[in-house]
């Protein structure tokens, strides 16, 4: 199988409310996380978060879509055009 380094880019408008829907999803891709940032903007009430992966395109897009369907979150991805 081909893999490929992905950086997910998520913003959680609120994070109180979805942060636990978000971490929960995320722990189960734990086998591909190479590593993860978050930044709070606690006075903003807003959270971003960069996660960055080395999986599949089907698994890249099975945690995207995933986190993607969460309410309050938005999601970008960028994927690296080379096969490893």
């Amino acid at each position: 199988m081909k893999r490929r380094i992905a950086v997910i880019s998520a913003i959680l408008e609120d994070p109180g409310e979805v942060q636990g829907k978000f971490n929960s999803i995320v722990s189960g891709y734990k086998k591909i996380i190479k590593g993860r940032m978050g930044i709070p903007f606690e006075e903003e009430g807003v959270s971003v978060i960069a996660i960055t992966v080395l999986a599949t395109l089907d698994q890249i897009n099975s945690l995207t879509g995933k986190l993607g369907n969460l309410s309050n979150v938005s999601i970008k991805t960028s994927i690296s055009k080379r096969e490893l």
